[in-house]
């Protein structure tokens, strides 16, 4: 799990601080467009998250995969199991907090940060665990989760669908992310570069493991042009595995390590993700549209029993959800909603500009 001296040269480059032996964080572009005035990402817009005290972070810097739609390069460590030190969880989560401090620090004085939002964004309120690698392989994850729920910051984890029994055994996040980048196991091999050899069982393990969750959970479809955006079908019949409150589609953006891979013509306008969205949905009876995030090139859907007499309840009351968590509660999602205040589709699109930034 440790790092080589070249890939954490190449991480601390790309504004990466690593945290201990195998943990990690960067400023998300979103908090930086946040403190500016620029908007706020599309969790924003789907569940009520301030990108402004959002802290993107990883445990485990390791990855059984090397996708191709990944901005990791492959320096980056690949393992299908842990291996090394596990380092307490207690300062993982502290010196987090501090490098996403002290990275902000830069913004201090800006004539285009907003001062109010900069003194807002020094106390972190939610937590992604999805910068990079596979942050459930952490053995003490479970842990981490606890620390974060006792210092009231919301917790959405993301994993590539490859640990079945990770996930069984995760404690619960206020958002369970599932990443199923292909609608058949040919297409995963070429799009998730897997190192398991049983990866598709694997993927359709982990989603039975999702769909016993009784907490928040979301299946997440990274869409390629002109390789997986196709067989609207088969992705349904997996999405029914896993049995998600919420299915994220969303446009592979030409950034990273990708450009390596592919190329700009595989990054979806926002419209073809509204089409895909509405093929997907005719196979998917219980879910519907919700709305969208244009700049992400992002549409997400959600089970009708988040509409409540004919209104979407799909943001987060986080002070319900951690008070519930504070008293060891494994929250069902009805027991925490809050009234989305945008829903529907705007008809625009994306074709005219692209922000590589």
């Amino acid at each position: 799990m440790m790092l080589t001296p070249s890939a954490r040269k190449e991480l601390e480059k790309q504004q990466y601080r690593i945290i201990g032996s195998h943990s990690a964080v960067k400023i998300c572009g979103w908090t930086k467009k946040r403190l500016r005035g620029q908007g706020n990402c599309y969790k924003h817009a789907f569940y009520g998250i301030n990108s402004g005290q959002c802290l993107q972070m990883t445990t485990c810097l390791s990855c059984a995969n090397r996708c191709v739609f990944c901005w990791r390069g492959f320096k980056a460590p690949v393992s299908r199991s842990w291996e090394g030190t596990v380092d307490d969880p207690e300062r993982i989560l502290k010196e987090s907090l501090i490098a996403q401090h002290n990275l902000l620090t830069g913004f201090n004085g800006s004539d285009s940060v907003n001062k109010k939002d900069y003194a807002t964004a020094q106390e972190i309120k939610h937590v992604a665990l999805s910068l990079n690698g596979e942050p459930i392989l952490y053995p003490r994850i479970n842990e981490l989760l606890d620390l974060c729920d006792k210092r009231g910051i919301s917790t959405f984890l993301v994993t590539n669908a490859q640990y079945p029994e990770a996930i069984k055994n995760l404690a619960p996040v206020t958002q369970l992310y599932l990443s199923i980048d292909a609608p058949t196991p040919e297409l995963l091999k070429r799009i998730d570069v897997p190192l398991f050899p049983d990866h598709w069982e694997r993927m359709e393990e982990s989603l039975e493991e999702l769909s016993r969750k009784k907490h928040r959970t979301a299946v997440r479809l990274t869409i390629i042009k002109g390789m997986n955006d196709v067989l609207p079908e088969r992705y349904a019949a997996l999405i029914l595995k896993g049995d998600p409150d919420f299915i994220e589609a969303k446009g592979y953006m030409f950034v990273g390590a990708s450009r390596q891979h592919l190329s700009k013509e595989n990054m979806p306008f926002h419209e073809e993700i509204v089409e895909f969205s509405k093929r997907l949905a005719e196979f998917l009876p219980e879910y519907e549209i919700v709305t969208e995030h244009i700049p992400s090139r992002a549409v997400m859907l959600a089970k009708k029993s988040f509409k409540k007499k004919g209104r979407w309840n799909t943001w987060i009351d986080f002070g319900r959800w951690h008070k519930l968590a504070a008293a060891g509660k494994d929250p069902a999602p009805e027991e925490f909603l809050k009234l989305t205040p945008k829903v529907g589709l705007s008809g625009r699109g994306t074709k005219e500009r692209f922000d590589e930034k």
